[in-house]
């Protein structure tokens, strides 16, 4: 009897451990896909309180960086320009850096014109886990995930999808905002 009993129970937790991992993904990466809605936050930002329902019948594009990616450094300026030249759009930052400081820091040398807060590895995790930076979500008007851009954003390539999520029926009028 004892000799069926360790493939038994090596089986159990093997099938255990398959299980949880299984939905530990499909839990993390909920809001994360295109279609799906985004997941809600309210962190306080360098400049007060960042909620992401405050944008909802905005075309939103999120995107999680770092003050010490060399990419992010490359894209923000390229984001500034798009903020302030975009109707409809609202830009939201959320930097993975471990601390406010050099955020406060980046974001002033870099006169940023959109809302930076900083988020932490469960906000991260409730996007599907940022495994490298930049990552950028842009969001519909009606609250969903339209794209998932990893890496450097190309200009051209995302303002074509804000032109078109702007003129969805979703967005109405306020996309002339």
């Amino acid at each position: 009897m004892k000799k069926w009993l360790t493939p038994i129970l090596l089986l159990a937790v093997c099938a255990g451990t398959y299980l949880l991992a299984r939905h530990h993904q499909r839990t993390a990466a909920i809001g994360s896909r295109p279609g799906e809605i985004a997941p809600q936050f309210s962190l306080q930002g360098l400049d007060g309180p960042l909620d992401l329902a405050e944008y909802r019948g905005k075309v939103v594009l999120l995107n999680f960086w770092a003050t010490w990616c060399e990419p992010c450094r490359h894209e923000i300026p390229e984001f500034i320009e798009l903020q302030n030249n975009t109707r409809g759009l609202q830009i939201l930052g959320i930097s993975l850096d471990d601390t406010a400081e050099p955020v406060r820091t980046f974001y002033s040398e870099f006169k940023m014109n959109y809302p930076v807060a900083v988020g932490d590895a469960p906000l991260a995790e409730r996007y599907g886990g940022i495994l490298g930076l930049p990552v950028s979500f842009l969001i519909g008007c009606d609250g969903r995930v339209s794209s998932k851009h990893m890496g450097e954003v190309k200009i051209p390539e995302i303002t074509d999808e804000i032109n078109s999520l702007r003129k969805s029926t979703e967005c109405g009028s306020e996309s002339q905002r």
